[in-house]
């Protein structure tokens, strides 16, 4: 499984901010820092301001900030809002719904895993995320 771009750089952008000693993020810095197309970037910040992840403050010492403490935000939390629910019915093989009535040749040993994963997104937060060793 591998998560959307958007998804992947909103994690990455909120990690970052969480892990920074300092309070408030521009979104040229974030861009340049974390690599990721400045338009994309800023566009990207807007859903997460709209989800209340992150609030936007204006002016010349403006900047972007967490909306709440990064244990408070889980990875699970910022999934749902870009749309990467892993659907408890949702085939692996992409053949549209899948339980145990109707299921794929895989069915019976996705189970498990996806139950592993959702509950991995669900209690990580991004303070779990925390440390200089990990890449960003």
């Amino acid at each position: 499984m591998q998560l959307n771009n958007t998804t992947q750089y909103a994690i990455r952008m909120l990690n970052y901010m969480a892990n920074s000693h300092k309070s408030l993020h521009r979104a040229k810095e974030l861009s340049e820092k974390l690599e990721i197309p400045y338009k994309f970037l800023t566009k990207i910040m807007t859903e997460l301001v709209k989800a209340d992840f992150i609030v936007s403050i204006r002016g010349r010492e403006g900047g972007y900030t967490l909306a709440k403490p990064a244990s408070e935000i889980m990875i699970l939390d910022i999934l749902n809002q870009f749309g990467e629910l892993i659907q408890q019915n949702e085939c692996v093989l992409g053949i549209g719904t899948c339980d145990s009535e109707k299921k794929c040749s895989l069915h019976d040993q996705w189970v498990a895993p996806k139950e592993m994963m959702i509950k991995m997104f669900a209690e990580t937060s991004l303070e779990n995320l925390e440390g200089d060793e990990f890449k960003i």
